[in-house]
């Protein structure tokens, strides 16, 4: 399937050809959201709510015609197309959101920023590092703002985490270990959209769908690996030709270790990220980081002191936080504020390029049984990757939307509970 395809026959074009200008007012933005399934349409639906008040959606685009039905329906005063590239051609944006499929996002976001649109995109970046760094240097050359739905950097637990580890106060990174396996999914999940789950389609599985959030938050936590190992179970707990079961190891520059585990399989899941550093560690599940922290370093400890069973007298405290976790509605009013009053959104294009370079690398050595080295050989990659789309099979049925919500992982965490001190 074309994402960025011509206007089917029954869809009427609407201000195709006009040259886009920035008119807009001192106060809104005029969202373009490509793409209205399941984010897409949760995106819409909080912005109608009033969630995002610097952001009108003026436009909006689908290839599905009972998705522009629903649009015309509940979005009253947005243009409906039948194709993003129509939506950026019709000049009635000052930015556009991409939720299409992962294989959609270049060409929609180069042609975006082409035309003089800023670009919000869902995550991941491209299914290839090649496709995102082509992405990066468009942003680059327009002068235009890329970014990328990291909602999870908006939760207040990791943005904590993130503030303390760059203060310093925990030392040198020695190992971290992420075990997330808490989205488990049923068979009908990937049934329920043709291009889910394939090579075709998608580009990948648990790697692509669900893990670019923690890849993302693993290199802003602890930086991006140099070399990377992995084993990838391809449909090992369900009937699908990608990764639903994947084990990965990194090694960090200055000697650090780390090990992620993550699977669509696991009922019930687990989310527990353990940092383990030289002056203490801080292990974060259920939503607080509880910390540890040393009196002095533990290489000096190790190598100074006189008893052979030395044991650290450290004392558990839980991390406090401002208690603010907006999501996806952070994400987008981030996006605005960058666009009216030229803030830093939440994450950048080299972040949405380092974060799927990261999942190509773990793919890669998942396929090859190599050590990869990180920056990766674009190339390889790309031409393995083909290899699998030529195999990957075509799926029969039909594309289900469900209205999906995130509202509890945006949940306000209260700071004066009795998990935070």
């Amino acid at each position: 399937m074309n994402y960025d395809g011509s206007c089917r026959t029954d869809c009427l074009k609407k201000d195709a050809g006009e040259e886009n200008k920035m008119s807009m007012d001192s106060e809104t933005v005029r969202l373009g959201i490509i793409g209205i399934g399941n984010m897409g349409s949760e995106h819409c639906r909080n912005i109608q709510g009033g969630k995002c008040p610097d952001v009108r959606i003026t436009a909006v685009a689908d290839l599905r015609e009972d998705r522009r039905r629903w649009a015309s329906e509940r979005l009253p005063g947005a243009a409906v197309y039948c194709s993003g590239e129509e939506l950026i051609s019709a000049g009635n944006c000052d930015a556009v959101l991409i939720a299409v499929p992962h294989f959609g996002h270049e060409a929609l976001a180069i042609s975006a920023m082409e035309k003089g649109l800023d670009v919000l995109c869902e995550k991941p970046a491209a299914v290839t590092a090649s496709a995102a760094r082509r992405m990066l240097k468009t942003a680059e050359r327009t002068g235009r703002c890329l970014t990328y739905m990291f909602n999870q950097r908006t939760n207040c637990t990791y943005r904590a985490i993130h503030d303390a580890l760059g203060s310093g106060a925990f030392g040198e990174l020695k190992r971290v270990n992420w075990i997330v396996t808490d989205w488990y999914r049923t068979q009908r999940y990937y049934d329920s959209g043709t291009w889910r789950a394939t090579w075709s389609g998608e580009g990948g599985g648990v790697l692509l769908n669900q893990c670019p959030h923690q890849l993302d938050l693993l290199i802003w936590l602890c930086g991006m690996p140099k070399k990377v190992r992995a084993v990838c179970h391809e449909g090992k707990w369900h009937r699908i030709e990608v990764e639903d079961d994947v084990s990965a190891y990194f090694e960090f520059e200055g000697g650090a270790t780390g090990v992620m585990i993550t699977s669509t399989g696991d009922l019930p899941g687990t989310n527990r990220l353990e940092i383990d550093c030289e002056k203490g560690k801080i292990v974060c599940e259920d939503g607080f980081a509880r910390c540890w922290k040393l009196s002095e370093s533990e290489r000096s400890i190790c190598f100074e002191s006189d008893n052979p069973w030395y044991h650290a007298d450290a004392s558990m405290t839980v991390m406090k936080t401002d208690g603010i976790n907006l999501q996806h509605v952070g994400v987008i009013n981030a996006f605005a504020d960058h666009i009216l009053n030229r803030r830093p959104p939440v994450a950048t294009a080299a972040d949405g390029l380092n974060a799927i370079m990261l999942s190509n690398a773990i793919h890669m050595a998942g396929w090859t049984g190599e050590e990869i080295t990180i920056p990766l050989n674009e190339e390889r990659f790309d031409r393995m990757l083909e290899e699998r789309i030529a195999r990957s099979q075509p799926k029969n049925g039909y594309d289900q939307t469900y209205e999906t919500s995130h509202e509890r992982t945006g949940e306000t965490i209260n700071p004066s509970s009795d998990h935070t001190s």
